[in-house]
């Protein structure tokens, strides 16, 4: 049976304490906490990757393949190739930089849970991080508007061709889980104001920042699949 160090006492939530009264980050519980989350993060993520993964599948396969032309019942190829919108790249730089602001305010996080015996309360240190990164991640998705508007100027709309399609499929698909992390920046920054405990919102932070890094390399993914497997 494991000895709690004379130091430190135990709360009315089982929570080991430090002496000066703060959570104790060399317990176990705040690095069960972290795991336990980590791995929640990697089962969920591991889902959304299955889901590109088919995406990726049917978008290469059915450029080759032929479809019925209903008006003379034979095979023809409807496959249009798309040019790619140069403004796509100015995104991807755009969310590049974006998952460097989010990394320091993951840091930021840690280095504040790990003193939590000096500060059981967090502070606003770490929210310009998280707002910029947010700010970055909204950038994104207007740009990502921007793409779409052109490509419509363009004569190529969701139902124009299989390529146009799988081009929003994947995108839009894409913008929609980057929106949920950027919902989930806004939630830590909230707890900031509102002086969550600091172990709290190290885990918050750090899977928040580990979901924005798969966004972006899923997006780098994404960008070389439309710009090379065509």
């Amino acid at each position: 049976m494991a000895l709690i160090p004379t130091t430190a006492s135990v709360d009315s939530a089982g929570i080991l304490l430090a002496a000066d009264g703060g959570p104790d980050q060399s317990a176990p519980g705040f690095a069960l906490r972290l795991r336990r989350a980590r791995l929640g993060l990697i089962v969920a993520l591991i889902a959304v990757v299955m889901i590109f993964v088919s995406y990726s599948s049917a978008y290469i396969v059915r450029q080759g393949l032929p479809s019925l032309d209903p008006g003379t019942g034979s095979l023809i190829h409807d496959w249009l190739p798309l040019q790619l919108p140069s403004f796509l790249l100015v995104n991807t730089l755009v969310l590049l930089f974006s998952t460097l602001t989010m990394e320091l305010a993951r840091r930021q996080a840690l280095r504040e849970a790990t003193a939590a015996g000096k500060s059981a309360r967090a502070n606003t240190e770490g929210m310009p991080w998280l707002l910029l990164t947010a700010g970055l991640g909204f950038t994104f998705l207007a740009g990502q508007w921007l793409v779409w508007r052109e490509l419509a100027a363009r004569g190529f709309y969701v139902a124009t061709s299989p390529s146009s399609s799988f081009f929003y499929l994947l995108t839009g698909t894409h913008g929609v889980h980057l929106l949920g992390g950027i919902l989930a920046l806004l939630s830590a920054s909230v707890a900031s104001l509102l002086r969550e405990p600091v172990d709290s919102r190290g885990v918050r932070v750090d899977v928040t920042a580990w979901y924005w890094h798969f966004m972006t390399f899923l997006w780098v993914y994404i960008f070389c699949l439309l710009e090379f497997a065509r």
